[in-house]
C-alpha cells in the first residue's frame, strides 16, 4: 500500500503501526519520527508562517502569526498549498487528511479536488480519509482506523492497548490524591487562547483541574482577564506549533504583563513551558507522553518529574518576581 499522510499526527500513527516503508508522501510539518525526513513533501505554507522544514518562522511573533492567519481566513483563503505534481508522482492508495481545523493542515476540499483531477491517471482510485479526533478516545480510534485501512488491525489493537495501559498506570499512581491543582493551559499566548479537544482531558488524567478551555471542543480566543479570573495554581504555556524552546520564548514575550502578579501559579512557582508540538498539539500517540509530563509537573511525589528536555519552569522570566525567589 502507498500512503500519503498530510497530517503530522497521522504520520506518527503510520510509523507507530510499522508502515514507514509504505509512506510515499507527507506534509511539510511532518517531522516525527525523524526518519520521515526523506519522504517527499506534498504541502507548503501559503502565508510564510512555516518554512519548508515545517518549523515556525522565528522572525514572526505570535501576534504577527495570528494576524496573518486571521486575515487569510477572513479572505476565505487556505493557509496551505498542495504540490499536486508531487501527489501525482506518489500515486497513493490511501491519503490521510482532516477537516477538523482550518489552521492545522491543507483543506480537505483541496485534497479531494486534487484527487478527483489526478486519480484517473493512477492504477486505482485513492481513498481519502479524514481523521478528526476531538478527545483521547477519538485518537485511539483513529489509530485503529488507520490500522484497519492499512491491513494491520492486530498491530493497531496492540499499540492502542499499550497506550491505554500507560494511561491506566498514571491513573493508578494518582488515585486518591488529596488535591487537584487548578491548571490554566494556554494554546496561544498573543493573543491568549484557551485549550480545547484533548488537552483538558490530558490535564484531568494527570491529576489537575482544568479551569480554562473546554474538553472535546475547539480551542478559542480569550482575554488575559479570563486567565486572571481562573486564579490558577499552575499555568502551562503550550502554544500550538512550538517546541519547548519556542514555547519558552513565547512566554518570555508576555512575561512583563501584570497578570502574573495576580496568579497563584506565580508565587507557587508553577509557571511552565512545554513542547506543544510533540506532546499536546497533535492528536497522535504522543498525547500519552503529554499526560505523563503533566502528571510529573503536578504531582512529582506520585509520578516522575519530566526532565528539562520536556518541560521548563519559567517563573524567573517574570520580571517582578525574579528577586522574590
Amino acid at each position: 500500500m502507498r500512503i500519503v499522510s498530510l497530517l503530522p499526527s497521522a504520520t506518527e500513527i503510520v510509523c507507530l503501526l510499522g508502515l514507514r516503508d509504505s509512506l510515499v508522501g507527507r506534509s511539510h510539518e511532518c517531522d516525527y519520527p525523524p526518519d520521515v525526513a526523506d519522504v517527499p513533501v506534498m504541502t507548503y505554507s501559503s502565508i510564510g508562517v512555516t518554512g519548508d522544514d515545517g518549523a515556525i518562522n522565528p522572525e514572526l511573533t505570535s501576534a504577527e502569526i495570528d494576524a496573518r492567519v486571521s486575515q487569510q481566513l477572513r479572505d476565505g483563503l487556505s493557509l496551505y498549498g498542495l504540490h499536486t505534481d508531487r501527489l501525482d508522482a506518489a500515486k497513493p492508495d490511501l491519503i490521510l487528511t482532516q477537516e477538523l481545523c482550518d489552521v492545522c493542515a491543507v483543506s480537505y476540499a483541496t485534497v479531494r479536488a486534487a484527487v478527483r483531477d489526478l486519480s484517473h491517471k493512477w492504477e486505482g482510485p485513492a481513498q481519502v480519509v479524514s481523521l478528526e479526533p476531538t478527545d483521547i478516545e477519538g485518537i485511539f480510534q483513529t489509530i485503529l482506523t488507520v490500522g484497519e485501512l492499512a491491513g494491520v488491525s492486530a498491530v493497531a489493537r496492540a499499540r492502542v492497548q499499550a497506550l491505554r495501559d500507560r494511561l491506566e498506570r498514571v491513573r493508578e499512581a494518582l488515585a486518591n490524591i488529596v488535591h487537584r491543582p487548578t491548571v490554566a493551559a494556554l494554546e496561544w499566548l498573543d493573543p491568549p487562547f484557551a485549550p480545547g479537544h484533548w488537552v483538558p482531558e490530558q490535564i484531568e488524567i494527570a491529576g489537575g483541574n482544568p479551569v480554562l478551555g473546554r474538553k472535546g471542543k475547539p480551542s478559542f480566543r480569550c482575554a488575559w482577564d479570563d486567565v486572571a479570573r481562573t486564579q490558577a495554581e499552575c499555568v502551562i504555556a503550550m502554544p500550538c506549533g512550538f517546541d519547548l524552546a519556542g514555547s519558552a520564548r513565547e512566554f518570555q514575550n508576555v512575561a512583563a504583563r501584570e497578570i502574573w502578579r495576580d496568579l497563584p501559579a506565580t508565587y507557587l512557582w508553577q509557571l511552565y513551558a512545554v513542547d506543544a508540538t510533540s506532546y499536546f498539539s497533535r492528536p497522535g500517540p504522543r498525547v500519552v507522553d503529554g499526560v505523563e509530563i503533566l502528571a510529573g509537573l503536578l504531582h512529582p511525589n506520585r509520578w516522575p518529574a519530566p526532565g528539562p528536555d520536556r518541560a521548563l519552569r519559567v517563573n524567573d522570566l517574570v520580571p517582578s518576581w525574579r528577586s522574590v525567589h
